[in-house]
């Protein structure tokens, strides 16, 4: 049969027209059909990969993580999570971001190698951003995207500026960035604080307070004595402890001018020590130390010596000037700063002592383990990071401590007698922030401050500076750092100490439900009018009708 099929060349005439037909038939049928194929291919959704960090790498970080997975799976958006924690972190497989179609970052301290998301689309915001509102990041990035914005260039030019110059908008302030710095250093610091604080405070659970005065177990260690215990775990607090400066002022400098800041950060640190300029010289010492690398970084070298640079000249030339600096110019004075800090905390006493608490227990509550919460507690584990603190500084991180426990507390209180007032979602937290409080993790009432923080922040605030005030009232003292509930029977008059706790937790829960049950009664009058006009406009309505027709 296909030989007797007439071709184009034995009837040109004949063949246009008929075949034109035909032709015209199948393209009528082939957009249909090619509508269908189009409409049968799975569309790939859009890709977002995203950073999570926050100063301590416990509450915040894991919390934001788990509000962009969420608000991603709402958006119908493929969102994969990078949760730079206390825990280290395992890197997302470079295909993944490869394939990525935006980023985001919400971080309050440094995103480690950052360069490998260069060149995406970024959002770029602050750790509690991610957990307020993941919905609008994940909008933004969207848009960035559909812009077809870019973030910055991958690291290693020379001269590159510092990781935490990157983590912001361009349009980041002096302020901020030094937050940030600071920040780093403090979330490298919260560990060795921990560690070290718990094991002197359990040294002196065992063996008391006089085992402070013990010599050096190394050749006098008895298995079977406690007092050798005692002794062997207060010397191990204390070699942690000892690193606390040194690691603060070193992870400043990082922040500021990445890894060549290490050398001098540390160098500038261990200095502050031995000239007992303590916490705050630790602080100057990072802040320095940054500044001089990244001013040595701005000079233009030949090519032949920048290999040289980060491992030779940078920290030989850095360590220099921050040890000239430290030892001859600025410690001195620092150090004579910290000496009058430490008096005047040990002389603070009635109502000095009692604002000191308030103010404590303000900042607390503030931002719920956010920036401010991170320096009222730095301030208090500064005080106690030596191995014989004063007894202002136990004052005062039992005061932080206190603090800090009540908002997660409240909300478990106030979820618990009233839950009426709280969604479903809110009275499951609830149960879970009892936990959190007792443990002394302030982070646990956030969700309840992002749902409605003009009720709960206030609230929050109130009853932390109750129970600061309280703490500072009755002379309790805290050597631990972290702990909550659990450390009791180390803290100096406990009974008041819990006693503190429980008034500043009822405080606050009854702000909250008082100001909740308002809103809830101004809603309901509000619905309660809007019935009665309708029901008005209803009656004037039919009267109306009754008039014209009579």
């Amino acid at each position: 049969p296909t030989g007797a099929e007439p071709t184009g060349a034995e009837e040109p005439a004949a063949a246009g027209p008929a075949t034109a037909e035909p032709a015209a038939a199948g393209s009528a049928t082939a957009e249909p059909a090619a509508a269908e194929a189009t409409a049968s291919e799975p569309v790939a959704p859009f890709r977002i990969v995203a950073v999570t960090s926050c100063p301590t790498g416990i509450a915040h970080t894991y919390m934001a993580a788990e509000a962009l997975e969420n608000a991603g799976r709402e958006a119908g958006v493929e969102l994969v999570v990078e949760t730079q924690g206390s825990a280290g972190f395992d890197k997302l497989p470079a295909a993944t971001i490869a394939a990525a179609d935006a980023v985001v970052f919400a971080h309050d301290v440094e995103v480690r190698d950052k360069a490998r998301f260069a060149g995406k689309p970024t959002v770029d915001v602050g750790v509690k951003a991610g957990i307020n509102r993941p919905a609008e990041l994940i909008a933004e990035a969207r848009a960035k995207a559909a812009r077809g914005e870019v973030g910055a260039p991958a690291d290693g030019a020379a001269g590159r500026s510092a990781p935490m110059d990157e983590d912001g908008p361009a349009g980041d302030g002096f302020g901020t960035r030094l937050r940030k710095w600071l920040m780093t250093g403090v979330s490298y610091m919260v560990p060795f604080v921990a560690a070290g604080g718990l094991l002197i405070a359990l040294a002196f659970a065992i063996g008391g307070y006089e085992i402070a005065s013990a010599k050096s177990v190394a050749d006098h260690f008895v298995w079977t004595e406690t007092s050798s215990w005692a002794a062997l775990l207060f010397q191990i607090g204390g070699a942690a402890f000892t690193f606390l400066v040194p690691v603060l002022a070193g992870y400043i400098a990082y922040g500021m001018a990445d890894r060549p800041g290490l050398v001098p950060g540390f160098v500038g640190g261990y200095i502050a020590t031995t000239i007992k300029a303590g916490f705050l010289g630790g602080l100057v010492a990072g802040l320095i130390a940054g500044a001089v690398v990244m001013a040595i970084q701005r000079f233009k070298v030949p090519a032949a010596l920048r290999g040289i640079m980060p491992v030779v000249v940078i920290p030989l030339i850095s360590s220099a000037i921050v040890g000239v600096l430290m030892f001859v110019v600025i410690g001195k004075p620092i150090a004579s700063a910290q000496e009058a800090m430490t008096d005047w905390l040990n002389g603070l006493s009635g109502a000095n002592a009692i604002g000191l608490g308030v103010l404590l227990g303000l900042m607390m509550c503030f931002d719920l383990g956010g920036p401010v919460n991170k320096v009222a507690y730095a301030f208090a584990t500064g005080g106690i990071a030596v191995s014989d603190p004063s007894t202002g500084s136990l004052k005062i991180m039992a005061a932080v401590m206190a603090a800090g426990m009540v908002p997660p507390l409240a909300l478990a209180l106030a979820t618990t007698v009233r839950g009426r007032l709280f969604t479903k979602t809110e009275r499951e937290n609830g149960k879970a922030a009892w936990v959190l409080g007792a443990s002394f993790i302030t982070e646990g009432a956030i969700p309840f401050a992002a749902a409605d923080p003009l009720r709960v922040i206030p609230s929050s605030m109130v009853g932390g500076a109750v129970t600061g005030a309280l703490s500072m009232a009755f002379d309790c003292t805290l050597r631990a750092p972290h702990g909550g509930i659990f450390v009791v029977p180390l803290i100096g008059e406990p009974f008041l100490y819990l006693l503190a706790i429980v008034a500043g937790t009822v405080v606050s829960a009854g702000l909250v439900v008082f100001l909740k049950g308002m809103r809830k009664t101004a809603e309901a009058e509000a619905t309660g009018q809007a019935g009665d006009k309708a029901a008005q406009g209803g009656a004037t309505e039919d009267e109306s009708k009754v008039a014209v027709a009579a």
